[in-house]
């Protein structure tokens, strides 16, 4: 049996609500670009990585169910529309665990331990679980359970997809034609928002809150994150990431903000000090973060309504997923359960 495909080309991705709120980085990278590809002729899945969220230090159960409410907020709030796309979280339908086990019996160990994430924990010593040594896995089921063709993510995740390519052969090869061979789909064009306070490290939300630019930080925090940003002890601006990273940063992240490109934001300010710049992308990510977060407020005002919509991305998961496990199963040679009658 070949594998199935949707009379479009499937597009699917997750994002992990492993804090209270995405950075700007988050939005201009990930989010922004899901609600892009809505436009695009696309059957197009989303999914909240819940699993994946207790890799590493579990939060509190409160906490962790607070987190994606709030993440799914989010998703809706940078345009991801319900009705276009399916929104759902990775923990209503279990197809995913199921497919995962499969295929980290079809992983070496030493692949898994090869992943950079695992590597660099354990190479530093850290404790580090056995979730994350087989997450890599899981996230490949997450993507070859829905027969995905594309999978967008950032240059630093395709390691992933060519995990998740592998295996897809790897079965495909054993067990017959089963699995689609997703590609990646890296964005041309992704502003790389890096830390304020550390401007060779990537915005994360695991550094420091100081040098991270939440989408629900309130405009005061903003701005003084913003202007606490490091710089150089020059004067002069200009976009030169090697030599000038923390200046190149704030005009990186204006040239974002206000959709022009960067030679052109710093040409803008010849002649100005930092000070200038500073207050400039200030006033930009302000204006651009607050109808975010109007929107935001409207949809955590309505939990009982995001979860109605989680329930509906998940119903149209769900048979995706359950066909695919099917399949596998099938081939692998595991006795189908028979449904009793009842007299």
């Amino acid at each position: 049996m070949a594998p199935k495909s949707s009379s479009r080309p499937r597009v699917l991705s997750g994002i992990q609500p492993t804090s209270a709120s995405y950075h700007l980085g988050n939005y201009l990278g990930a989010l922004q670009q899901w609600a892009r590809l809505q436009d695009e002729p696309y059957d197009v899945f989303y999914f909240l990585a819940d699993l994946h969220a207790i890799t590493l230090n579990p939060p509190d159960p409160a906490v962790l169910t607070q987190r994606s409410r709030g993440a799914a907020a989010q998703l809706l709030a940078a345009g991801v529309d319900p009705e276009r796309s399916a929104i759902f979280l990775q923990s209503h339908v279990q197809g995913h665990t199921q497919l995962s086990w499969v295929l980290e019996c079809l992983t070496g160990e030493g692949e898994a331990r090869r992943m950079t994430q695992f590597k660099d924990k354990s190479g530093r010593g850290e404790s580090v679980s056995v979730g994350l040594l087989t997450y890599p896995i899981l996230q490949a089921a997450d993507i070859l359970i829905y027969q995905a063709n594309f999978v967008p993510v950032g240059e630093d995740q395709r390691q992933h997809v060519e995990l998740t390519r592998n295996l897809a052969q790897r079965f495909n090869g054993r067990y017959g034609e089963t699995f689609v061979v997703p590609d990646a789909l890296i964005p041309k064009a992704t502003a790389r928002v890096l830390d304020l306070q550390d401007p060779t490290s990537k915005m994360s939300k695991s550094l420091p809150d100081a040098g991270t630019l939440n989408l629900t930080d309130p405009p005061a925090v903003l701005t003084k994150k913003i202007k606490r940003a490091t710089t150089d002890s020059e004067t002069e601006i200009r976009y030169d990431p090697a030599a000038k990273p923390g200046v190149s940063n704030l005009v990186a992240i204006l040239a974002a903000v206000t959709d022009q490109p960067v030679e052109q934001v710093a040409a803008g300010f010849a002649g100005q000090g930092y000070g200038a710049l500073k207050g400039a992308v200030a006033d930009a990510v302000v204006a651009f973060a607050e109808p975010f977060a109007r929107s935001l407020a409207g949809y955590l005002d309505d939990p009982a309504e995001l979860d109605r919509i989680l329930a509906r991305g998940a119903e149209r998961a769900r048979p995706i997923a359950a066909e695919t496990v099917r399949d596998v199963y099938e081939r692998v040679g595991f006795v189908a359960p028979v449904a009793l009658g009842h007299e």
